[in-house]
């Protein structure tokens, strides 16, 4: 069993390794309800929950797993978590659960859960297979959320628009007009609009990486001339 830190594990899943901006893993809900801030909220939120109970069923039983039958053990309990929650979302959420649609139901098939649970979940402790269950999902809400802030903002000039449909009556008033008077962009909320978001966002993240990394070298070279 290799070991890992929880801090390593709370950075890659946040941010070294993130699954939207990183891994490019799910993309295709990824890319299809991100069209607002509250659809992608709740497929992100559905996703960190399933991600977070297979980690930790994984581990939990790994220990009585026969190597030839774990992949559809793996499916199986992923598939059953999917359905739990989509039964869920369609009592409760019922509006959400029909703008979402397919897309539910394929979190079965999504790989980042699949490969967390043979690569992480199965060879970890209980404690940071659910960690990284955890911090997983949530780096993929983040990527899910902040593109779907990304193209409705220059799609629609809002931000949580129709955020009754997640809390209720009482929240149709959370809409904030950030663009006022604004026409609207339609190549933003259109699927080419998605692909130009993720992108532009994979860049910024890019551009990040490269500023901390040129810091860095900068402090071991000030450090390296203070020795000599």
């Amino acid at each position: 069993m290799s070991t890992v830190s929880y801090s390593q594990i709370v950075r890659d899943g946040l941010w070294t390794h993130n699954t939207g901006f990183v891994q490019l893993l799910g993309l295709c809900p990824l890319l299809a309800v991100s069209n607002s801030v509250i659809n992608a909220l709740g497929l992100g939120l559905a996703t960190t929950l399933v991600l977070l109970a297979s980690n930790t069923t994984v581990s939990a039983i790994r220990r009585w797993l026969r190597p030839e039958v774990r992949i559809p053990i793996f499916v199986l309990v992923i598939a059953s978590f999917v359905t739990a929650i989509e039964l869920a979302m369609n009592a409760f959420w019922h509006e959400l659960y029909n703008i979402l649609g397919i897309f539910i139901p394929l979190i079965v098939t999504n790989c980042v859960i699949i490969g967390r649970a043979e690569a992480f979940a199965s060879k970890q402790s209980l404690p940071k297979a659910a960690l990284d269950g955890l911090v997983m999902g949530l780096g993929f809400l983040i990527a899910l959320v902040l593109l779907g802030a990304l193209r409705e903002v220059i799609g629609q000039g809002t931000l949580f628009s129709q955020a009754h449909l997640m809390f209720g009556e009482a929240a149709r008033g959370m809409t904030l007009h950030v663009i006022p008077d604004y026409r609207g962009f339609l190549l933003a909320i259109l699927p080419p609009g998605a692909f130009i978001g993720l992108g532009l966002l994979i860049a910024a993240k890019n551009a990040i990486d490269a500023g901390w990394q040129r810091k860095a070298s900068q402090k071991t070279v000030n450090l390296q001339e203070i020795e000599t």
